[in-house]
């Protein structure tokens, strides 16, 4: 989870860079019938198949050292500039019914023609066009960085961000990994048609929301039939233990502004699948019951959504959900628990969790719960500690020079 708030103002280094925005289809429409319309689109096609590419930007390597070095990342493994396209392609709604999503594909310019490939999944957005695919902010830090590096890069916007239709269902870990396998399937069309076809290696990671996507998605890409092959783990600071760990937004870990961000969005993102109320003002206090649920419709930011909302949970929630909060049961717990245990499997690749014990959005016990239960499977998984002074969007900062060096050296 992150809200968005890192490094808005690099956006001016390469600006410059963006090509345009003419989506080239990659199949033609056929008939009259064929709509415009994203849905049906998506309706049209296989699950990550490939719609449209449009390139958005292209970097030289200064360019991307410049961008990075701007936000505190470790540049030590830039060798390439980079050039980046969004896609559109076909997945799936929740309810398996078909969509259309949107992601980021940076390639190298360089390296080998065929390129290994990494998995990049983004932390929380409420915005629409924070998405890695949206205009260039702090949301390309990690794509950009890993193409440097010599590998492709797909980072999917998810469902509902970027330009996908609907509303994001957020922290709803199925549909975050059909939609982040697809945009996989799409990235290597996609790759393979502008010269740089990819192999089946796949290095997954993920920062807070995407680290907790990177666990399942690597549990998905291990199962036979997935077409790729895992080489590596680094999930940053994801909340794998939704369940076993909803005491840390209530007990002091958990900013309390943090608390009630992330609450409000899972509340009234879940609803939309699970109904857990009727009517907002079951579960939020006035004046926030008739306003919260229409501030997540992808088209406020979250400094917006934050000064809209109270500091703490007790003037957010009623006496009754404040207490369901501190102690989950019924649908509540049903909801958390299935959407936890993405730790809960034996990977055959080396697992690396990154974490911060001075995180105070995703708290550092998450990792170590996650690295018990791989323990249960008998894998050892290191939680690597940024420390004290890394807050969350911190620990994120120290953690990717560190993955882009791990996965250059697994890939030698």
């Amino acid at each position: 989870m992150t809200k968005n708030n890192l490094v808005r103002g690099a956006a001016a280094v390469v600006l410059a860079a963006v090509l345009g925005s003419l989506a080239v289809p990659v199949a033609a429409a056929t008939g009259p019938e064929r709509k415009p319309a994203a849905e049906a689109r998506g309706a049209y096609a296989a699950r990550g198949t490939l719609l449209t590419v449009t390139p958005v930007a292209a970097l030289g390597r200064d360019e991307v050292r410049a961008y990075e070095a701007e936000s505190g990342v470790d540049t030590a493994t830039v060798r390439y500039g980079v050039r980046a396209y969004r896609i559109e392609y076909a997945t799936v709604t929740p309810e398996g019914r078909p969509t259309t999503a949107t992601g980021l594909l940076t390639l190298p310019e360089g390296g080998p023609r065929r390129l290994d490939l990494v998995s990049d999944t983004h932390g929380t957005l409420a915005y629409r066009d924070g998405a890695p695919s949206g205009p260039l902010g702090w949301n390309r830090l990690t794509s950009y960085l890993h193409a440097s590096a010599g590998r492709a890069v797909a980072a999917p916007d998810y469902l509902g961000l970027g330009g996908g239709p609907g509303p994001h269902p957020y922290l709803d870990t199925r549909s975050a990994v059909t939609a982040s396998h697809d945009m996989l399937r799409a990235a290597r069309t996609a790759s393979g048609q502008l010269g740089r076809p990819l192999t089946r290696d796949v290095y997954v990671t993920g920062f807070s929301q995407g680290g907790q996507v990177a666990m399942a998605l690597g549990r998905e890409l291990s199962r036979p039939g997935s077409g790729f092959r895992v080489r590596a783990l680094a999930p940053m600071a994801g909340p794998y233990d939704l369940a076993g760990q909803m005491s840390g937004l209530t007990d002091g870990r958990t900013d309390p502004r943090s608390a009630v961000f992330y609450l409000s969005y899972f509340l009234t993102a879940q609803n939309r699948l699970h109904p857990l109320y009727r009517d907002p003002a079951e579960v939020f206090r006035a004046p926030y019951a008739q306003r919260v649920e229409g501030l997540f419709d992808g088209s406020h930011s979250e400094e917006e959504i934050g000064a809209a909302l109270p500091g703490t949970l007790d003037e957010l929630l009623t006496p009754a959900w404040a207490e369901l909060v501190r102690r989950p049961e019924g649908a509540l717990l049903s909801v958390l628990r299935a959407n936890s245990g993405v730790c809960d499997w034996r990977p055959g690749a080396p697992v690396r969790l990154y974490a911060g014990a001075g995180d105070r959005d995703v708290p550092i016990g998450h990792a170590r719960a996650c690295a018990a239960e791989l323990a249960g499977h008998g894998v050892r998984a290191r939680v690597l500690d940024q420390g004290p002074a890394a807050d969350h969007n911190g620990t994120a900062i120290r953690s990717l020079g560190e993955v882009a060096r791990w996965f250059d050296a697994l890939s030698r």
